[in-house]
């Protein structure tokens, strides 16, 4: 399941991507820097930020780019495995 936990700008608006991995772990993805993307520096490429942690360290570090940039989403998948079906950089 997938749900849009967070609204934020929809122009200027990054997104980040938290996975519940449904076994008490969350994964946190967040926009990668324009210098790690390939050759279509308009695409959206994520970085994993958080691999299975504690949910409660997930949650905290939203809040603390919310207080940063209130224009972010925040997209929330409920899923076991690791392929999210998006880019990742290494």
């Amino acid at each position: 399941m997938c749900v849009v936990s967070r609204r934020g700008d929809p122009i200027a608006g990054q997104v980040f991507i938290e996975v519940d991995h449904l076994d008490g772990t969350v994964s946190l993805f967040t926009p990668a820097p324009i210098v790690s993307r390939q050759d279509n520096a308009a695409a959206l490429v994520f970085q994993c930020r958080f691999s299975r942690v504690e949910s409660q360290k997930v949650r905290e570090r939203i809040a603390r780019e919310v207080e940063f940039d209130p224009d972010l989403w925040v997209l929330s998948l409920d899923m076991r495995g690791d392929d999210i079906g998006i880019d990742v950089v290494k």
